[in-house]
């Protein structure tokens, strides 16, 4: 496994540089290995070139009647020689393909992990995904052919032209003039593919990425009986891509018959000027059948340099997308303005502080000059109309994005002056969707962790949430890997999220939402649990339910993207008209119209 690159001016924060240097990915640290397998290579490439060579030789023997079986054993000798040694040389090679291919994925995996959320977004989850599969395989493609076949081939060709003008340089005249005229087109050829590669490569990211997106909400699909026009809709990207692909193919097809036709027109040439030349007595017969032999040979290497150099624009396009990867800027997790010096809460500070703080998606904005502070410890809860900001200022409090505006103070210090790693050290957090890995329940529950945790503090995480019977019911209890046959529903998913949130010893606990699938038991339990987490320390929560915001220590009211009010419950039902009808309305994430819709429609 290869040792992690050092941070330098030319790499990204995981230390890989945004260059993808191919060649010196493949030579690093193989030197012994790639010299046996030039040497290898070599003595293929020098039985091949041997081999019509000494069937000339056993030609003339048979002319002459002597030394029959000391060129049939020559032969033998130089074919299985060649064959043995382009095997073992063809398997080397290719193992370094996949080890390559191994650390590439591993590298792409590492910094599409340390994205930033916005720029992981932005690029997209299937686009992404693709730089493993057909980005990789073309990656694999450039190491099969590139450093040694590629070479050895064009060495083959070499060696075959000087042989032929060894054996007769007039005829090798007459052959490099019948395949000019094909090496011009297939060179034209070439350079076309290497836009027809990246069009598909660029279009088998868009197609994989609308399929993850597209299974990933199959069951709304199925729900509205969507398949069909989302089916037709997913076959019209791929339509799409077969066009593109169909369009390379059409020129890769050119390369082998042009290559052959030239062959073909330059075997009638030399036939018809050899002819001549036997019948002059310029060239014996045993030549002739030789430079007829290296005339057949010499199709094959002109063909793998050929194809090579297809195969080569076809990595290239996928090595430029992959260097599109590792330019986007990662996280950089042990830096903020302090240098990633160690720093520790400010006594007495809040948990959080917000000083007219803007932040906006685009144009639009989302936070307008918004004012909040969240107590050290203590319940806090957060609510509003749906689009209010709640969830943006989760995130500008974890960093997933940082604004364009004012300060953000996180235990007394200002939130970029943490660095990264150390500051969601101290953070808690369970999202909307109540997010869980397709992994364990075990690792579900100590994602981050580096030491282990016992069973008996993850169940008695589970129990708070009343989860460890359906925990202690899966086939392999903790050990089970959700997803699939075992996946859990909304709720269980919310509460094991909650569970795992409770086993942080985090001074500041993010909800966001969690208690929008809970049942009333349920939903009990999580506020139990969350006044037991709040004594000691601070929690700040989205909430959409009164039972959760009125026995809060502290409530922050938003509208718009600002802050309308803060305070207690009580002190808050007196003095903010908002907070008043939202909690009349009982659903304090509704709108008016959906306020109203609740009061007095269908039960």
């Amino acid at each position: 496994m290869s040792a992690p690159i050092p941070n330098t001016p030319g790499t990204n924060a995981d230390g890989s540089s945004e260059r993808l240097h191919i060649l010196r990915e493949i030579f690093h640290g193989r030197r012994l290995q790639l010299t046996g397998i030039v040497a290898l290579s070599l003595v293929a490439t020098a039985a091949t070139l041997v081999l019509p060579w000494a069937v000339g030789k056993l030609l003339q023997a048979i002319q002459l009647g002597d030394g029959l079986a000391k060129w049939t054993w020559l032969m033998v000798a130089v074919g299985l020689g060649s064959a043995v040694a382009n095997a073992l040389a063809t398997y080397l090679l290719s193992r370094i393909g996949h080890q390559l291919v191994w650390r590439l994925r591993g590298r792409s995996m590492r910094h599409s992990i340390g994205l930033g959320l916005r720029a992981a977004r932005r690029e997209g989850t299937g686009n992404l995904a693709t730089r493993l599969t057909a980005d990789a395989s073309a990656i694999k493609g450039i190491v099969d052919i590139g450093p040694i076949q590629l070479p050895m081939s064009l060495v083959t060709l070499v060696g075959t032209m000087v042989i032929m003008g060894v054996l007769d340089w007039t005829l090798l005249l007459i052959t490099l003039a019948a395949f000019l005229v094909a090496l011009a087109v297939v060179a034209v050829v070439i350079i076309a593919l290497r836009r027809k590669y990246v069009a598909i490569q660029n279009e088998v990211g868009t197609l994989t990425e609308h399929f993850v997106a597209t299974m990933e909400a199959l069951t709304v699909i199925k729900a509205y009986r969507a398949e069909r026009t989302v089916s037709a809709e997913l076959t019209t990207r791929a339509e799409r891509v077969a066009r593109f692909e169909i369009g390379a193919s059409a020129m890769e097809a050119l390369i082998v018959p042009v290559i052959n036709l030239g062959q073909q027109i330059a075997l009638v040439a030399v036939i018809l000027g050899g002819g001549a030349r036997i019948a002059s007595g310029d060239v014996d017969l045993s030549t002739f059948v030789a430079f007829l032999l290296y005339l057949f040979q010499l199709a094959a290497p002109l063909m793998m340099a050929m194809s090579g150099m297809s195969t080569i624009q076809a990595g290239l396009a996928a090595r430029n997308r992959f260097e599109g990867l590792f330019a986007l800027p990662a996280e950089k997790l042990d830096a903020g303005e302090a240098g990633g010096a160690p720093r520790l809460p400010v006594a007495g500070a809040p948990a959080v502080r917000f000083e007219k703080v803007r932040f906006a998606y685009g144009k639009e904005p989302v936070l307008k000059q918004v004012d909040l502070t969240v107590p050290a410890t203590g319940l806090t809860a957060m609510v509003g109309l749906s689009g209010s900001g709640k969830s943006t200022v989760l995130g500008l409090v974890e960093r997933f994005m940082d604004p364009q505006e004012g300060r953000i103070e996180v235990f007394g210090h200002g939130a970029d002056q943490w660095p990264l790693s150390d500051l969601r050290g101290r953070l808690a957090y369970v999202d909307q969707g109540a997010t869980l890995l397709r992994d364990t329940v075990r690792n579900n529950l100590t994602i981050g962790r580096e030491i282990p945790v016992a069973d008996e503090d993850l169940l008695r995480a589970l129990r708070d949430v009343g989860l460890e019977e359906e925990v202690t019911r899966l086939p392999d209890g903790l050990n089970t890997v959700l997803g699939g046959s075992h996946d859990l529903s909304g709720g269980q998913r919310q509460r094991l999220a909650l569970a795992r949130a409770s086993l942080s010893d985090a001074p500041l606990i993010l909800l966001d939402e969690p208690s929008s699938q809970l049942d009333t038991l349920n939903e009990q339990r999580l506020r139990q649990l969350v006044n037991e987490i709040s004594r000691d320390r601070a929690v700040l929560v989205v909430a959409h339910r009164i039972s959760t915001v009125q026995h809060a220590d502290h409530v922050i009211v938003m509208d718009g993207g600002q802050v309308t009010a803060q305070g207690r419950h009580a002190e808050l039902m007196r003095t903010s008209p908002m907070y008043a009808e939202l909690v009349h309305g009982q659903a304090l994430g509704a709108s008016q119209k959906t306020t109203g819709a609740l009061a007095g429609g269908h039960r």
